[in-house]
């Protein structure tokens, strides 16, 4: 008996069991359009993302200047100026700090609704596409139960769940790149994986190394049935690696005078820094995502230059699971268990089989129990997540105050009230230019218990008064 009839037998005995995959290797037929699943998950999880973000913007819950700063770019970009981010100082370039021209896609759709919060739609319209793919593919290879699963999973995952928490990042536009093209690889659809992959160079700067390595996974797969194909996937490769290279010693330098701003992160300790941290960061990268099965797939290796480059610093933020860097390696890996777990099904080891076919279950338990308890999600259940507090109202109010196309110095509470409307600098990082207007927060009197006095030395010569003050956020004029 050949094995594909074995493979049929087996099918036939367990109907719970998902159709086997081609046993000969072709073009993969695409999901029919009358599933809804995948944009069912989709559209959930869109409402959850909107409701954590924008809810962390009227309660004020910043941690970081970064929705600022991006808020800056687009308005830039949406009037058709060079991309000028004044937090980074005054007349800064933003691509001369992160080189991600594709923001410029935002600016069309800020021009219509001006503000932060349409960065944080976008946002959360990005990440929820990113699940149309993976669940997709998911339900073609496994079954649509467990598509569903894995779809779910995903979306809930601990790296998705801190990029929505921690403003607006430029890889929100990588996400559902990344999963397209993984679909595609998983349907043997080369030249679409790649076309989809290829915009990842103008996402940031190091993404060209992982467009590299998902071109190289290409031309693995490709090799022994499309060689002409696997030479263009290599040649794709090493345009993805030349054009990251350029990116760090030419583009970037020539947007900033003191180039790459960055360099230094990698030292601090080095790669043996924290190397516990690390180890702990990497296994929350592969066991609650993927139960470490996803080790056993070469789509993994797309997730290698963005794990490398943050494990050669040194620097606790890039190696810490906080904040936004571990988004991209969710899609990755997420489609790298799809892809093991087609492999394994079909395993002559029955317990290898069985744990395989577990695993988009036990993932969404996972995804759901971290969700419930560890996770921003778990502030669903709060009704403060739903609430405007009265501080906020007062805080706008008394930000109000400032007049439209004024230029203010602002630490990170008050900015994003600020950004769509006034040119804002960092606090103490204006460079010489004088703001007409000053506010900080002072709840923890940083700055002092008089923050005139911090004003004036702040801009020696120049006079400031208080104007007024709202739980802890204090405002002050010139003159």
């Amino acid at each position: 008996m050949t094995s594909d009839a074995i493979v049929r037998r087996e099918a036939a005995a367990d109907p719970a069991r998902p159709d086997p995959a081609p046993a000969k290797p072709g073009r993969s037929k695409p999901v029919g359009n009358r599933w809804a699943g995948p944009y069912a998950v989709a559209s959930c999880l869109f409402l959850v993302y909107l409701v954590l973000s924008v809810g962390r913007f009227r309660r004020m819950d910043w941690a970081s200047w970064d929705l600022g700063i991006f808020e800056q770019a687009i308005r830039a970009y949406a009037h058709l100026r060079e991309p000028v981010a004044d937090l980074k100082g005054p007349g800064a370039n933003i691509l001369g700090d992160h080189f991600s021209p594709v923001i410029a896609l935002a600016a069309p759709v800020y021009r219509l609704f001006p503000g932060p919060i349409t960065l944080l739609v976008v946002q959360a319209a990005l990440f929820a596409l990113s699940a149309v793919p993976v669940t997709r593919a998911a339900g073609r290879l496994l079954g649509r139960a467990r598509g569903v699963a894995v779809g779910i999973a995903y979306g809930l995952s601990w790296g998705v769940q801190r990029a929505v928490e921690f403003d607006f990042h430029e890889i929100a536009f990588a996400m559902p790149l990344l999963a397209f093209s993984l679909e595609a690889v998983l349907a043997r659809r080369w030249r679409a994986a790649l076309l989809w992959a290829l915009p990842l160079v103008l996402v940031k700067e190091d993404l060209g190394f992982t467009l590299a390595a998902l071109a190289v996974v290409v031309a693995w797969r490709a090799w022994t049935t499309d060689r002409r194909t696997a030479w263009t996937a290599l040649g794709v490769a090493a345009f993805g690696a030349v054009f990251a290279v350029l990116v760090f010693t030419v583009l970037i330098p020539a947007f900033a005078t003191e180039g790459y701003g960055y360099w230094h992160k990698i030292d601090g300790g080095g790669p043996f820094a924290g190397t516990g941290t690390k180890l702990a960061t990497l296994g929350w990268v592969l066991i609650p995502t993927s139960g470490l099965l996803a080790l056993r797939s070469p789509l993994l290796l797309v997730a290698a230059p963005t794990l490398g480059w943050r494990f050669l610093s040194g620097d606790d933020h890039y190696w810490s699971t906080d904040w936004h860097y571990s988004a991209v390696l969710m899609p990755v890996v997420s489609l790298a268990l799809v892809d093991a777990i087609d492999t394994f099904r079909r395993s002559e080891r029955p317990r290898l089989r069985a744990y395989s076919l577990q695993l988009p279950t036990a993932v969404l338990a996972a995804g759901l129990a971290l969700a419930a308890t560890a996770m921003p999600t778990a502030k669903l259940a709060q009704a403060r997540t739903y609430e405007k507090p009265d501080r906020v109202t007062a805080v706008e109010r008394l930000l109000d105050q400032i007049p439209d196309g004024a230029t203010v110095e602002a630490d990170t509470t008050p900015l994003t009230r600020l950004t769509s409307r006034c040119r804002v600098l960092w606090i103490g990082g204006s460079k010489g230019v004088v703001p007409d207007w000053i506010t900080i927060d002072n709840s923890s009197k940083w700055a002092g218990e008089d923050p005139v006095v911090y004003a004036g030395q702040l801009h020696p010569g120049e006079r400031y008064t208080l104007v007024g003050e709202a739980s802890g956020i204090v405002l002050m004029r010139r003159g």
